[in-house]
């Protein structure tokens, strides 16, 4: 292919053999630090990925707290509750999935602990906590205590006429 202009004949920067060189360098140092920045090495990218996503409701009655814990054992939970108001989650995570073919291996293991303590800013009758564990899905009922379900009154309106 020629230029019009000068009508010589042009040269992408493919045939250019030191351009080539800096475009394979530069791939590669972007293949090298994004390899780095992979959980495996990345200890707040591990930690974020241990960590259950929660979800808190409230109704009239109680506070519901659901949290997804895919892979982790009901054996391997445990839930506290303080008196002054706080839940907490720890588990451990034991994962181990492998496959073996003919030519090739693959090994993918994951594991590792969490703990997740939320603040529960209401009056509740911890004594009557209820939990249910089913198919990696976490669910917590705290019933309100008598005096927190009296807190709140109801404000009427009146019509206010210039």
């Amino acid at each position: 292919m020629k230029n019009m202009v000068t009508n010589t004949p042009t040269r992408n920067h493919q045939d250019l053999p030191s351009l080539n060189r800096i475009n394979d360098f530069s791939h590669l140092m972007n293949y090298f630090w994004n390899y780095f920045d992979t959980p495996a090495f990345n200890a707040d990218a591990v930690a974020a990925e241990m960590e259950p996503r929660i979800q808190v409701t409230e109704t009239k009655e109680a506070v519901n707290v659901t949290a997804e814990l895919p892979g982790i054992d009901e054996k391997n939970l445990d839930l506290q509750i303080s008196s002054d108001g706080y839940l907490s989650l720890c588990g451990e995570k034991k994962n181990a999935f492998e496959k073996a073919d003919k030519d090739a291996y693959f090994s993918e293991i994951s594991y590792g602990t969490f703990k997740r303590t939320i603040p529960l800013p209401w009056d509740l009758d911890y004594d009557k906590v209820s939990a249910a564990y089913n198919n990696g899905v976490l669910n917590i009922s705290i019933p309100k205590s008598s005096e927190e379900k009296q807190k709140f009154k109801k404000i009427e309106l009146s019509s206010s006429k210039n």
